[in-house]
C-alpha cells in the first residue's frame, strides 16, 4: 500500500516540478520556435468543430455533467467516493490553473478566432479539466469490472475525447502548445496527488457492486 502511495506521490511531485519549470521556462525564452511552427498551420481550421469542443470545459456543460454524476452516486453506492473525487478534482485543476494564470501572467496569443480570450495563457484550464476530469473518468472506467468491451471502447473514446479539445484550443488560438502541456501536468499532478490518499482498490471494480445496488 505504501509503495503505491509513494510511487503516486513521486509522480504528483515530478509533474507539478515539470509543470513549474516549464512555465519559468516560456515566460523567460517565449514559445520555442521549433513548436510555433508547427502550431500556426493548426489555426482556424475546423474552426465551428473545435468551438463545439472548447464548450466541453464551460460551466454550462460541465454543471450538467456534475449533476448527472451526482445523481448516479446517489442511486449507486458504489460510485460514491468516485463521483465527489472527479468532481473535487475538476473544481481543483479549474481554480488551480486560474491561479498558475495569475502567477505566470502569460499573455494570450494574438492570433486567436472566434473567441478573443482576455485572460493570461498559462496554463491551459481546458488540458488542466480534460486530464483531472474527463481522462480521469477514462480510468475509472477502464480499471472498473464492467463488461471488457465496454471498458476499452469508452476509455478509448474519452481519451480521443481529451486529445479533440486540447487540439480545439490550438485551432482556435487560444494557447501555445506549451499551455496545453502545462495544463495536463498541473492535472497529473492533481490526479496523482489524489490517488496517493485515497485506499488501495478505490478506483477498481465498481459493476458488480453497481449491480447490487440496483437489485
Amino acid at each position: 500500500m505504501w509503495g503505491r502511495r509513494v510511487t503516486c506521490a513521486f509522480v504528483a511531485v515530478c509533474a507539478f516540478a515539470l509543470f513549474f519549470w516549464l512555465g519559468r521556462f516560456v515566460i523567460a525564452n517565449g514559445e520555442p520556435p521549433g513548436l510555433w511552427a508547427r502550431e500556426l498551420p493548426l489555426v482556424n481550421h475546423s474552426t465551428l468543430v473545435a468551438w463545439w469542443l472548447t464548450w466541453a470545459c464551460y460551466p454550462k456543460v460541465l454543471i450538467p455533467i456534475c449533476l448527472a454524476l451526482l445523481i448516479l452516486a446517489w442511486r449507486f453506492p458504489a460510485w460514491r467516493g468516485r463521483v465527489p473525487l472527479s468532481v473535487v478534482l475538476l473544481l481543483l485543476c479549474w481554480r488551480g490553473a486560474d491561479f498558475f494564470q495569475h502567477f505566470f501572467a502569460r499573455p494570450r496569443r494574438l492570433d486567436w478566432v472566434v473567441k478573443h480570450e482576455t485572460s493570461f495563457s498559462y496554463p491551459s484550464s481546458h488540458a488542466a479539466i480534460v486530464t483531472g476530469f474527463y481522462a480521469l473518468w477514462a480510468v475509472l472506467l477502464y480499471l472498473s469490472d464492467l463488461p471488457s468491451g465496454i471498458r476499452r471502447l469508452s476509455a478509448l473514446l474519452l481519451l480521443l475525447f481529451c486529445a479533440a479539445v486540447c487540439w480545439s484550443r490550438l485551432a482556435l488560438g487560444a494557447h501555445y502548445l506549451t499551455d496545453i502541456a502545462g495544463g495536463i501536468l498541473l492535472g497529473i499532478a492533481f490526479v496523482s496527488g489524489a490517488a496517493a490518499f485515497v485506499p488501495a482498490g478505490f478506483f477498481r471494480g465498481v459493476a458488480g457492486r453497481l449491480s447490487s445496488s440496483a437489485e
